[in-house]
């Protein structure tokens, strides 16, 4: 398995990369942000353990824009910050574990392997919310056990809010998911697929599986499991 450092205190880096290779894990290390994003984006990693206090760009962004790009490769956060807010941001931001500094490798190690066994375990499983079903590997979905015709756009853009189900997306964040090199990323075109998305998800307005919040963004709201 691949794993991804993002650390910039060198010895650090250098302590939890040696330790994971002596775990048998192949790993990338890297010291500043941008690279990290760089790295996450362009390689295949089973995982990533990224610190918050990056250089260039900080941890909180990496997270964010991964997972404005779809990316669900687990990420166990690192930080010397000990508040109890900056955890949950960490975790809102879309990162899957938290480990303060400073820790012991053991314990490192444990989460690392949790993220990884969740990780799998959740390959190839098809969610339910009520009626709605999807396949993440076939990237399809299904609404009362038929076939839904989707568009790529569509699919994407229903896949992405189901996976932050948690958290209101913006249209900004929409736009950069679907998007991601175009540089005039249009809003409007969000509200339209939006649009569309409801009347195939719910044609007879009894389902309501997508809120819109006023000036912040949309929202997911089917609860998991079956109807």
């Amino acid at each position: 398995m691949r794993i991804l450092i993002a650390e910039d205190e060198p010895a650090l880096r250098e302590r939890l990369r040696d330790d994971l290779r002596a775990d048998g894990y192949e790993v990338d290390a890297c010291g500043d942000g941008r690279e990290a994003l760089y790295l996450a984006t362009e390689y295949a990693f089973d995982a990533a353990v990224v610190d918050l206090g990056l250089p260039t760009m900080p941890g909180l962004e990496v997270i964010r824009r991964l997972r404005a790009q779809g990316s669900l490769l687990p990420v166990l956060v690192l930080t010397a910050r000990s508040r109890w807010q900056d955890k949950v941001e960490g975790l809102e931001a879309g990162a899957d574990d938290y480990l303060p500094k400073p820790f012991q490798p053991e314990e490192l190690r444990a989460r690392l392997m949790a993220l990884l066994r969740r990780a799998a375990a959740l390959a190839g499983q098809r969610l339910r919310f009520g009626p709605l079903a999807l396949d993440l590997d076939r990237q399809r979905a299904w609404l009362d056990d038929e076939v839904l015709e989707l568009t790529a756009y569509e699919y994407r853009l229903l896949e992405h809010l189901v996976r932050q189900r948690h958290r209101v997306v913006s249209k900004e964040e929409l736009a950069l998911h679907l998007y991601p090199r175009d540089e005039e990323r249009d809003s409007n075109v969000i509200e339209v697929l939006i649009g569309r998305l409801r009347r195939k998800l719910d044609p007879d307005g009894v389902v309501r599986p997508l809120d819109t919040l006023r000036g912040r963004g949309y929202r997911f709201v089917l609860e998991p499991g079956p109807r």
